[in-house]
């Protein structure tokens, strides 16, 4: 059991350097092809790769390996959707209006 528990830990450790080196190598590869000829920036070494990489993780929270509980929003909002009456899809799509605009109706014709 112990054993079992190492040998995953080891395995995610190798897999976790190589994702590292190989998402840190592309980036610093597209960085410097596509940046300095743009751009007109400087080139950028590895670990400003990796940088990058942990930068974008914490500003935008890419890299989901696992599902999020934001995920599981639609589905509850359908299920609740289904089981309101008429007259509450109503009210709902009246107070979202108010909220962002012509929720729930399509968008108006152009005038001619």
């Amino acid at each position: 059991m112990i054993r079992n528990k190492v040998a995953r830990a080891v395995k995610f450790a190798v897999f976790a350097v190589l994702f590292v080196t190989l998402f840190g190598y592309v980036v610093m590869r597209l960085w410097n092809w596509l940046m300095p000829v743009l751009f007109g920036w400087h080139g950028i070494g590895f670990w400003q790769a990796v940088g990058i990489l942990v930068l974008s993780k914490i500003l935008f929270g890419g890299f989901h390996g696992r599902p999020s509980r934001h995920r599981h929003w639609r589905g509850r909002m359908m299920e609740r959707w289904e089981q309101m009456t008429p007259e509450e899809r109503e009210k709902f799509r009246e107070s979202m209006r108010g909220r962002c605009g012509s929720f729930g109706q399509p968008a108006a014709a152009p005038k001619a």
